[in-house]
């Protein structure tokens, strides 16, 4: 089994990496700056972990297809994206639709997007506090927070929450 003493002896070898990240993906963080920021060997990495996206160089971090490869495997990795990549709808949307949290990373836009915002809390309902003001008094944003989890009842505002189709479904 390769060690992270074996890539860091090694760490300018790209077929070496390359054999490395085939075992364990996540030693691709003792690579060279160079080998992280080599697309070609980084998406190699992505593909077996998406977590990775971490290591690569802030040049492929915002690089939409080696972003997008990762957060189709774990949407949060979104985190390390470049800010034009967290203003980039499919981007956002992609990681929403794995995990909810992916809201928080998003842009001011995309959280005044209602199809981005309805990704995000059919799968993570209390998210829906990172919503635009717009969207928090949107009845489909509202149903479809408080359908997945009754809790993002309390970033609803008031008066939305005391319309009779949201109480009936805060009430099952």
């Amino acid at each position: 089994m390769i060690s992270k003493e074996d890539v860091l002896a090694n760490a300018n070898d790209r077929e070496f990496v390359l054999k490395a990240i085939e075992e364990t993906p996540t030693l691709i963080e003792f690579a060279s700056d160079e080998l992280r920021d080599d697309k070609d060997v980084m998406l190699e990495a992505i593909k077996r972990n998406g977590e990775v996206l971490e290591f690569a160089s802030d040049r492929l971090k915002g690089d939409k297809e080696v972003v997008l490869t990762a957060v189709k495997e774990v949407g949060w990795v979104v985190c390390y994206a470049s800010d034009e990549l967290k203003a980039d709808k499919e981007v956002i949307l992609e990681g929403c639709k794995i995990d909810g949290q992916v809201l928080y990373f998003a842009s001011k836009e995309l959280r005044d997007d209602k199809e981005v915002v309805l990704e995000a809390v059919k799968n993570k309902g209390i998210i829906v506090k990172y919503a635009s003001e717009r969207l928090l008094r949107d009845n489909d944003v509202i149903k479809a927070a408080i359908t997945q989890d009754k809790k993002a009842a309390i970033f609803i505002p008031i008066e939305c929450r005391e319309q009779e189709e949201i109480k009936a479904i805060l009430e099952n």
